[in-house]
């Protein structure tokens, strides 16, 4: 006899790291997917007419800009939904916002009819106390 151990095969040698690496792999996979799903769903809503036109409105509004700062952004994470359907569609949004001087909810709900979108609410909800600032009048 002399003592030899019969040779590993490549599985045999190399589990230990191809087994934490295969899964660590996979999950940074899947996480990145989800990522790219969630931030393709931001990005929709966000480039949607009514997120436009609500975020424009309270950036130029001088109430807003004198509660929360300027310049004023739309934060990352809305909520709600768009949904058009040729010329109609709906609008359900609550935009987070802030500036240098606070923050707040910009509230947008709107109807698309015959291509033209009309707002029922839009106005921000700022955090802390203070009534909520209208951003449309009898105009829209």
């Amino acid at each position: 006899m002399t003592g030899d151990s019969p040779s590993r095969n490549w599985w045999q040698r190399n589990w230990p790291w191809v087994v934490p690496l295969g899964c660590a792999g996979s999950l940074g996979s899947v996480l990145g997917f989800i990522a790219l799903l969630v931030f393709g769903v931001f990005g929709l809503m966000k480039s949607s007419a009514p997120y436009k036109e609500a975020l424009g409105r309270a950036q130029a509004d001088p109430l807003v800009r004198s509660r929360l700062g300027s310049p004023l952004q739309g934060g990352l994470f809305l909520s709600g939904q768009v949904s058009t359907n040729g010329a109609g569609g709906s609008a359900n949004l609550a935009i987070p916002i802030s500036g240098p001087k606070g923050s707040g909810t910009l509230v947008v709900q709107a109807r698309k009819a015959r291509g033209e979108w009309t707002y029922s609410t839009l106005e921000v909800q700022p955090d802390g106390p203070g009534a909520p600032i209208k951003l449309i009048g009898d105009a829209l």
